[in-house]
């Protein structure tokens, strides 16, 4: 498994932009795909997006689609959420995720993903 720690949260207002992290550890971090999801008070934990393990495949739940972008460095063992056009409904905690399974395809279960970071709270003020 490898070892997550996303970063970037924190407070801002409707219509503003953050860009969260996952920093990942170990030598591998190009054979996982990524994924972010979050997770609302009272809420399941939802799907956000996914990454392939080359960047050159990613998906995005209609909800963000448009408005976020997923990119990952892979020389950096990083992968970014770009939030835009942020909204009071995306006020949640975001966790990134990583996916060694095969076949390579982009996942949207949970339940599909071996690791997990602590999570990022992000805020978003109307």
């Amino acid at each position: 498994q490898v070892q997550l720690v996303e970063s970037g949260g924190g407070l801002v207002q409707a219509g503003g932009s953050l860009r969260l992290s996952c920093v990942a550890s170990g030598r591998t971090f190009s054979r996982y795909a990524m994924g972010w999801f979050r997770q609302a008070p009272g809420k399941e934990r939802e799907f956000v997006g996914a990454i392939s393990w080359s960047g050159d495949s990613t998906y995005y739940a209609d909800s963000v689609k448009g408005r976020f972008t997923i990119s990952r460095d892979n020389a950096e063992n990083t992968v970014y959420l770009q939030m835009n056009s942020l909204k009071s409904e995306d006020t949640a905690v975001y966790y990134c995720a990583a996916d060694a399974r095969l076949p390579r395809r982009l996942r949207v279960g949970m339940y599909e993903y071996d690791s997990w970071g602590q999570g990022t709270q992000v805020t978003v003020s109307s």
